[in-house]
């Protein structure tokens, strides 16, 4: 068996990965408090796996997701709403479940209910956040959450983080789903929220545009391993088959 054919080809399948995972990104670059995907690589000795009756040792690859915070950007919009923290913001999707981002590009609905631009509700301590079509008043927020309307409190915005961010399901570039009791959902007591700005995602064009070209060298030289050893094995064959 020849194990660096099937090592070349992992690596190979691999690098694809990887530049799907940075299409992913670029796609998102530009998603309010979008979090980046990163791809790490296993670290094997090369070989056969006695385990496994021979079969050759391949590398294994692991997707997980960057949480760290991204930069806040002043809009000056009031429903643009930036958390400064580990926190994210709890919203209800239309089958009931409950998500989290950290997108607080904000909107009003056709019920004067505070949703995000999917027209998701935006969860407060008491529900969803409804405002007051006769007042006149702005919505405010004050930075540890509680939303008003002129003297009318409307509630607080329910602001969440996990011990185990990892364990979170990503469903696009800005949500998450908590179906894994793993991830240690809480109440956030130290995050901040800023009216009139939004976290920028934490991704950095230039720096997956790098990242891209890295992935295709990769795959461009492990594609010449694969070459190089069928031309070998090709070699060997009509050596061996050579009556002289």
């Amino acid at each position: 068996m020849n194990v660096s054919l099937y090592q070349a080809a992992a690596a190979m399948n691999a690098s694809a990965r990887w530049q799907d995972l940075i299409s992913e990104n670029l796609a998102g670059a530009s998603t309010p408090g979008g979090r980046k995907r990163e791809i790490s690589f296993s670290a094997i000795a090369a070989g056969l796996n006695p385990a496994e009756k021979g079969s050759p040792v391949i590398p294994g690859t692991s997707i997980g997701v960057n949480f760290q915070q991204g930069d806040l950007r002043p809009t000056g919009a009031p429903l643009d709403f930036g958390i400064d923290g580990t926190g994210f913001f709890e919203v209800q999707m239309p089958d009931g479940t409950k998500a989290y981002t950290r997108d607080g590009e904000f909107q009003m609905n056709a019920q004067s209910q505070l949703v995000t631009k999917q027209g998701y509700l935006v969860m407060s301590d008491g529900g969803p956040i409804t405002a007051d079509p006769a007042n006149t008043a702005p919505l405010t927020v004050a930075p540890t959450g509680e939303v008003s309307q002129g003297a009318d409190t409307k509630g607080k915005l329910n602001i969440v983080e996990f011990s185990d961010p990892q364990k979170l399901t990503m469903i696009s570039s800005g949500f998450f789903l908590a179906n894994d009791p793993a991830a240690g959902q809480m109440q956030s007591t130290t995050s901040q929220v800023h009216q009139g700005f939004v976290e920028a995602s934490n991704m950095s064009p230039t720096s997956e545009m790098a990242s891209l070209i890295t992935a295709m060298r990769m795959f461009e030289s492990n594609q010449k391993v694969m070459q190089m050893q069928d031309e070998r094995s090709a070699k060997a064959i009509n050596d061996l088959g050579s009556p002289s």
